[in-house]
């Protein structure tokens, strides 16, 4: 079963939060006989329900929930945000306190990740345990905004159909050193019908936007104030380098690293098996176990 629950984000904000396990019977206070929770972030673009599939993977010993952060998926998208740094660990912050699923373990993935580590440094009573997937701690400077402008630029919408947007994500993206057919089913599930075609669910200008708040910066303080146990994993062919990922764990007090072989940046959904293999026990010893560092 898959529940909708509206949240008040920041500057009350709605946003959509999706838990992927059945309610209690009698409501309240058995939240915490549904096990630990964790709360999945998507990356830029992306949605809550890119995590389905871990999810339901997640269900038999955990709460797993997904966020639509805003800007995103069924969330509200205020024309004029905010969509800074802030504005994201807010409102997993109220996502965390409203859905009363702490000590949580986030799991977050490339944007999403960043704002996992950033809740878990700032407050490190509500999370019991961190995966961060696929997101550099570097600052990727101002000629990668530059190309994420031109790459937005170039794409051809309003698509015809929905096998035109598997294609171009899939095939015929100039970024694309290969095909990539799951990079394709990615993109069709941001996709909407309009009436002059299929175009994205979000705004390509707000996405630019949310972008620019950290991409000129380095995040390597942050990752250094995370006292709860956390998991780095990278894809082989991902964007984060194994260096750097190497690198991310020697900076965390508690870190571990995976990495996971015939995997780019959509690792979770390219290598499923592998990503849960890679995750599971790292979460069931963390939520166990996991207390914060003094």
């Amino acid at each position: 079963m898959v529940r909708r629950i509206d949240v008040a984000g920041a500057g009350g904000v709605r946003l959509a939060a999706w838990e992927f396990t059945d309610p209690p019977k009698n409501g309240g206070a058995e939240g915490a006989a549904r096990g630990p929770g964790v709360l999945m972030l998507h990356g830029l673009m992306g949605r809550a329900a890119h995590w389905a599939d871990t999810a339901r993977r997640l269900s038999a010993r955990h709460r797993p929930v997904g966020l639509d952060q805003r800007g995103h998926g069924r969330s509200e998208k205020p024309g004029e945000g905010p969509y800074d740094r802030e504005a994201y660990v807010d409102d997993a912050i109220a996502a965390i306190e409203q859905l009363e699923l702490a000590p949580v373990a986030l799991i977050g993935h490339a944007m999403g990740a960043l704002t996992a580590w950033q809740v878990a440094a700032r407050r490190p009573d509500l999370v019991s345990a961190l995966v961060i997937c696929d997101m550099r701690a570097s600052a990727l400077g101002g000629a990668s905004q530059h190309e994420w402008t031109e790459w937005f630029r170039s794409w051809p919408v309003p698509f015809a159909t929905l096998a035109d947007v598997r294609k171009w994500f899939g095939e015929d993206d100039p970024t694309l050193e290969r095909p990539r057919p799951v990079r394709g089913e990615f993109f069709a599930e941001v996709m909407a019908e309009r009436a002059d075609g299929w175009r994205p669910v979000f705004s390509r200008r707000q996405m630019l936007r949310a972008r620019e708040t950290w991409v000129y910066d380095a995040h390597w303080e942050e990752l250094a104030q995370v006292r709860c146990p956390a998991l780095v994993v990278r894809g082989l062919d991902a964007e984060l380098g194994r260096a750097e990922a190497q690198e991310m764990v020697r900076v965390l007090p508690r870190g571990e690293y995976a990495e996971i072989p015939d995997a780019g940046h959509l690792l979770p959904w390219e290598q499923p098996d592998a990503w849960c293999r890679a995750i599971e026990p790292f979460l069931r010893t963390a939520t166990a176990t996991g207390t914060p560092l003094d």
